[in-house]
């Protein structure tokens, strides 16, 4: 029987090894785990960065389209008025031109380009004795 209790005693010896070893896997485990959840918490707060910054952005981006809506409508109504006004003056010079009869346009016409000759050739007969 000695015979028997001897390979029990290196089956024994053989697990207690591994015990040890199993315990040694354990710890390893545990330490791999602890890592792992300290890389995890690293690339969260990594994560938390980024949302922030691009929270930040985009608002930015938001109150920037925003200004330039305001700008936009602020535009569209200086070009209505503008639209307003040009309209009422167009309206005053067609009201103009239906009063008068075609004589009268055609002596205000001949009256600007008789003045703008007489000017023009003034200039030019001034211009000749001053340099010449």
């Amino acid at each position: 029987m000695n015979y028997r209790r001897e390979p029990r005693a290196a089956k024994a010896a053989l697990f207690d090894g591994y015990n040890g070893l199993e315990e040694g896997l354990r710890a390893s485990s545990s330490y791999s785990h602890q890592i792992n959840e300290h890389d995890n918490d690293k690339a969260v707060d990594s994560l938390q960065d980024r949302v922030i910054f691009l929270k930040r952005l985009t608002g930015d981006i938001h109150e920037e389209v925003e200004s330039h809506n305001r700008f936009l409508d602020q535009m569209g109504n200086s070009m209505d008025s503008s639209r307003g006004v040009m309209s009422g003056t167009m309206d005053r010079f067609k009201r103009v031109f239906e009063k008068k009869s075609n004589k009268q346009m055609c002596k205000l016409v001949s009256y600007f380009v008789v003045s703008f000759l007489a000017v023009y050739f003034l200039i030019r007969f001034l211009g000749y004795f001053m340099h010449g």
